[in-house]
Formats: structure tokens, C-alpha cells, sequence
């Protein structure tokens, strides 16, 4: 009788593709692999729970289990609450927290209205005169924080919440950060770019037409893109301010001297560096703010190269994503590489939105996805959820839940469940067209997951709700100077 209650549970074992239960694949790589035990740890521990043989968990017909949302939901709400007093290290990452669960809740379709009050009632205690957002009351401004909060405000929105930004003094002190290098420093005094390095060649692409490559630095990629999603949120102005360090008669811009470098076709963070899944993304959202995606995105990166290395952060039988090479899968690289294959699919599709022939030097445009979302749906929802009274959504299996991984695991699922397309809208024919993000249902192949188990869909670029940014950017767009 045990034996045909387990067999009830589980799905007809043909239903679950064999690349997903089948470790034997990576049997040659573990024996080069430096993390070969750790990676054989992490197959063994995710095998049975994509193999639906797990009697304690409810799964469908597909093998695919269902997503808890209430169960995240609590998790959540207790990470806006009071922390006990180990929590008192983390006292400068407040913001992220506020970020990470409040977009998150969004995600699962939870009313973040509720919290607007209190967002905004903390976020002037951040605040500093002098422009910015700190870590909290009395900290040093910082665009990480800033770029958190920001984000945070947005998500729940309100003309009280865009008002509590002091526009005016934001953009002066972003104005302080730009360096005479062309470099973003991340905070006054801290942490400077070295975006204007002479020529480099990475060890991956010496001999591959890299010669014209240079250098994207971790605080670059991160400094740019928190920079250019602030200034276009806040409708901030790209002109520098005279007391700049960066100021000339030439009157350069907040993003004038941005330069570039790819490693192994991904991005590094230092010359012949090691390419990192959090940089890619924060490269080409920032090129993504700057330009239209097929424009921009090909002047400036390898994009062959960096398909290549993107795809190769997939991995079989887990199916979601490591961060770097021969590193373990790691639920958050759901968002931070997966979310990179819409701004590539972008590049790919974009072209050809606006011309029917696609011209020399363009890309071929292509059907289907370029990387597995059925792999990357069964880990998260089979093995990224603590299915414990906890709740939250982790790296792995063996690992606790956090702010931090629910945000960017339902971030890579919503990117996953759905398709987004960059259109061009022309309602003017005197000017160019418009370009704007579409939304639809991803309509590829088998749906694997319960539609009661889709979530939200979050911006390509921003990382947040799509109506949270355009919200946003309408409130300040109306506004008159500062």
C-alpha cells in the first residue's frame, strides 16, 4: 500500500524530460571540475525533487511542484518588520531589504500600497541634505542605497512617495560622482572607477577580434546602471553640474567616458578578470537605458561571445543558473543571468521591428528562447522554495531562504513565465519611433507550471513592476524643473 500511495503522488515518470533526473551528463566534468564534490553534493541533492519522488510534496502532472505563495508571503511581511539584535551588522543594508521584500511582494500579488506610510516615514530618516540615500540615519550617501530606495518608493507608489526624493539635491550629488576618468564612484570618496584603461585583450578572446575591448569594471557596471535607473525614474537632468568634478566647457554628461570589456564573452570585473552574472546584467540594463538594445548593445560588447557564455551558465540536470564558470547553481543568477536574455533577445529581434530587409552588420532575428525556461522553472519551483513554515525562496536546497534570493528567484520565474518584446511605436510620423516593452504569457512549448503559480511580471530593465516604472516616470516627466 505505501508503494501506491508514493506512485499517486508522482507523475508518470515519461512527463519529466530526462535531462532534468538524469546526473550521469555530468559525470566527465566532475573529474576536472576544482568544486567537483560540491557540485556531485548539489546534483544529488536536487535530483529527487525533480524527479517528483518526493512523497511529502504535491506536484502536477508535469512533475512540477506548486508555487507556496502564501507561505512567502508571511516571510516577507516579517523582513519589513522588527529585526532581533544579531541584525544590527546589517543596519547599512536596510534599504536593500525594504527593496528586496517589497518587490518581491509585488511579485506575488500582494497590495505594497500598505506600506507606503512607513516607506516614506523611514526614507527621510536615510536622506541627506546634501543628496542621496545612506544606509540609514546619518550614513554616508551611497547609489547602491539610493538606487534600492528608489526602487523601493516606486514599487509603492503615490505622489507622497515620489515627493519624499529631494530631486534637486540628487542630482547634484550624482553629478559629484562622476569622475574626470569617465568612472561613477559608488559613494564620495570611495570606491573609483578605472573605466578609462587603455585597450585589453582577455585570455578568452586573444586572436578573436577583441582588440577594440576594454575595460568594464564591477563598480562601472553597478556605479552606470544604478546611476542611469535613478536619472531616468526621477527624470533627472544628464547635464553635469558645474561644481562636477567631471564639469568642462564641453559640458560633458553623467554618462559621457563609459567604456567597456568583456571576458570570457561575459563581463569582468578587472582586466583578464573572471566574468560574472550580476555584472552582465548591469551592463547591458545600463546600454539598455542609454539606447535601444540592437543599437547600443553590439557597439559596445561581443554579443556572440556573450551568448555563448551566458548560455553556458545553465547547467543540466539542476537547470537553473551558475554566476561564474565551474560554479554551483545558484537561485539569485535566475534573475541575474536569466535576466539577461531578454535585453539579448532584444538585440536579436530588434532590428527587424523596424525594417523589413535586415541590413549588413545586423543580427539574423530567431524563434524560440535561448536558454531552457522549463530548466530554470522546475529548479525554482522544485528546488528554490523552503517549503518549511519559514517560507522564502533560496540558492539551493541545502541553503536557508532570504530577502535577498526570494527577490531575484521570483524575479528569474516572472521572467521565465513571460515573453517580452521591445516594439517601436511611431504615434508621430515626424518623429522616430518610439521604442517600448510588451508583455505576453510565454506561449513556448508545454506550460509545465499551474497558472494559479504565475507570478507578476517585472521590467527587463528596472527590475521592478512595469507600471511601478511607468507610474513613475509619467509623475516626474509632468514635472517642471525641480
Amino acid at each position: 500500500m505505501a508503494q501506491a500511495s508514493e506512485s499517486s503522488q508522482r507523475p508518470p515518470e515519461s512527463d519529466v524530460d530526462e535531462e532534468f533526473i538524469d546526473d550521469s551528463a555530468s559525470d566527465d566534468v566532475l573529474s576536472i571540475e576544482p568544486n567537483a564534490a560540491a557540485q556531485d553534493e548539489t546534483v544529488r541533492e536536487c535530483v529527487p525533487l525533480l524527479a517528483a519522488t518526493d512523497g511529502d510534496i504535491d506536484y502536477n502532472a508535469h512533475g512540477v511542484s506548486s508555487l507556496l505563495r502564501d507561505n512567502h508571503i508571511r516571510f516577507l511581511q516579517k523582513q519589513l518588520g522588527r529585526f532581533p539584535a544579531p541584525y544590527v551588522a546589517a543596519d547599512a543594508s536596510r534599504p536593500w531589504f525594504l527593496y528586496w521584500s517589497l518587490n518581491a511582494l509585488a511579485l506575488l500579488g500582494y497590495d505594497t500600497a500598505v506600506y507606503r506610510e512607513d516607506l516614506i516615514k523611514t526614507v527621510r530618516t536615510m536622506q541627506n541634505p546634501s543628496g542621496g540615500i545612506g544606509g540609514g540615519h546619518g550614513q554616508n550617501s551611497h547609489l547602491a542605497t539610493t538606487y534600492a530606495v528608489v526602487l523601493a518608493l516606486a514599487i509603492v507608489g503615490g505622489e507622497d512617495a515620489y515627493e519624499a526624493i529631494d530631486r534637486k539635491s540628487m542630482w547634484r550629488w550624482l553629478s559629484s560622482l562622476k569622475q574626470p576618468s569617465g568612472g561613477i564612484q559608488m559613494t564620495l570618496g570611495g570606491e573609483v572607477d578605472v573605466s578609462n584603461l587603455s585597450p585589453l585583450l582577455s585570455l578568452a578572446q586573444r586572436g578573436a577580434r577583441a582588440c577594440d575591448r576594454f575595460f568594464f569594471s564591477d563598480r562601472l557596471s553597478r556605479g552606470a546602471y544604478c546611476a542611469a535607473v535613478i536619472a531616468t525614474l526621477l527624470n533627472l537632468p544628464l547635464d553635469l553640474s558645474t561644481d562636477s568634478p567631471a564639469w568642462t566647457p564641453e559640458r560633458p554628461t553623467l554618462f559621457t567616458g563609459l567604456a567597456d570589456y568583456t571576458f570570457e564573452g561575459g563581463i569582468s570585473g578587472k582586466p583578464d578578470g573572471e566574468a560574472h552574472g550580476a555584472y552582465a546584467f548591469c551592463a547591458l540594463g545600463c546600454l539598455s537605458i542609454l539606447d535601444t538594445p540592437h543599437r547600443i548593445i553590439p557597439k559596445y560588447l561581443d554579443v556572440p561571445r556573450l551568448i555563448s557564455w551566458l548560455s553556458s551558465r545553465q547547467y543540466a540536470p539542476e537547470g537553473g543558473f551558475s554566476g561564474r564558470t565551474n560554479k554551483l547553481v545558484d537561485g539569485c543568477y535566475s534573475h541575474w543571468v536569466g535576466g539577461c536574455w531578454p535585453l539579448i533577445d532584444a538585440v536579436l529581434k530588434g532590428a527587424s521591428e523596424l525594417e523589413d530587409q535586415p541590413t549588413e552588420g545586423q543580427f539574423t532575428p530567431h524563434q524560440g528562447s535561448l536558454y531552457s525556461r522549463e530548466g530554470l522553472i522546475r529548479y525554482i519551483l522544485c528546488c528554490g522554495q523552503d517549503r518549511s513554515k519559514r517560507g522564502g525562496l533560496r540558492d539551493k536546497p541545502s541553503r536557508p531562504s532570504d530577502a535577498y534570493h526570494t527577490c531575484y528567484v521570483l524575479s528569474g520565474l516572472s521572467s521565465a513565465q513571460h515573453q517580452w518584446d521591445l516594439t517601436y511605436v511611431n504615434e508621430d510620423e515626424t518623429i522616430l519611433p518610439e521604442p517600448k516593452w510588451v508583455v505576453s504569457p510565454c506561449a513556448e512549448g508545454t506550460q509545465i507550471f499551474d497558472e494559479e503559480d504565475r507570478v507578476g511580471t517585472i521590467h527587463p530593465v528596472y527590475t521592478i513592476p512595469q507600471e511601478s516604472v511607468d507610474d513613475m516616470k509619467a509623475y516626474f516627466a509632468s514635472r517642471q524643473g525641480f
